[in-house]
């Protein structure tokens, strides 16, 4: 009998303390993962090859799961909006637990006091952007090596360090300062830009749709982002220590098994890169 009511007391301390967790995530990004994980329930979803399947995707379903795997019971609401820089001042106060897209190394490093950082989810060396144009504009296809970007101009923002080294390095005639992802997709498909660094897309041609927005890669060129990319969790989370450990434990499961790998590779992410001209790759 007292193992009975043991048992039944460790269950209601365990459903007690199991939260809901707020989650911010970048509408569009939202908008795509709903699309693709359509209800299932993200532990059994091992096939990352679909219709709106992109990078961000990817990393969403990842957390997930490596925070199952490693024991972190609770779950996640969603709250869909603009949200990019406005996560990284939540997880430093501790109002947001995780960001569930990840972060490039030098990005997170320049907030270790607020933040757990996990194990490189994209390893150095595997961020291999493609440069993104509005359709049909043969002043940005037309690119095959180094100093056609002295006629080029593109987009991003100093706040992803990364990005901004990564483009600043090129010899463009202007780098735009926008804040905003979408912002950017639409400065590009409305011709205000040249170009922006996209990941590859999983589809056939490798183009990038939403809503009104069309964008295409120059072929056969790419240009490497030289960091890893990361989870972050805040230290001043309530359960930011809990879930960094049931995270790295979860990852560490999902690369040895080679699941983190495949579900980039079939998402169109991970890319061949023999048959690609990676402009910047002998440059540091």
């Amino acid at each position: 009998m007292r193992a009975v009511l043991f048992s039944l007391l460790l269950f209601n301390h365990g459903l007690a303390f199991a939260q809901v967790i707020d989650i911010y995530i970048r509408d569009d990004v939202y908008k795509d993962y709903q699309t693709f994980v359509n209800g299932r329930d993200i532990a059994t979803i091992s096939n990352f090859n679909g219709n709106a399947i992109r990078r961000d995707v990817v990393d969403m379903i990842i957390a997930q799961k490596a925070l199952k795997l490693g024991g972190f019971n609770h779950s996640f609401n969603y709250i869909p909006g603009k949200v990019n820089f406005r996560n990284t001042r939540m997880l430093e106060t501790g109002k947001l637990s995780i960001s569930f897209d990840t972060y490039w190394l030098s990005d997170a490093h320049a907030k270790t006091k607020y933040l757990h950082i996990s194990k490189p989810i994209i390893r150095q060396g595997e961020y291999i952007a493609g440069v993104y144009t509005k359709a049909g504009r043969e002043k940005a296809l037309g690119l095959t090596q180094m100093s056609d970007f002295k006629r080029l101009s593109a987009v991003s923002t100093p706040k992803w360090r990364t990005d901004w080294k990564t483009l600043s390095d090129l010899p463009l005639k202007e780098l735009v300062i926008e804040h905003e992802w979408i912002s950017m997709a639409r400065m590009v498909n409305t011709g205000w830009v040249d170009f922006m660094l996209m990941p590859f897309n999983s589809t056939t041609d490798q183009s990038f749709k939403l809503d009104k927005i069309n964008l295409v890669p120059v072929p056969n060129v790419a240009i490497e982002l030289k960091d890893s990319r990361h989870f972050v969790i805040s230290r001043n989370h309530p359960l930011g220590s809990q879930a960094y450990l049931a995270l790295e434990k979860g990852l560490n499961m999902l690369r040895n098994q080679g699941e983190i790998e495949k579900a980039y590779t079939q998402a169109g992410f991970f890319v061949d890169k023999q048959n690609l001209n990676i402009i910047n790759a002998q440059r540091e």
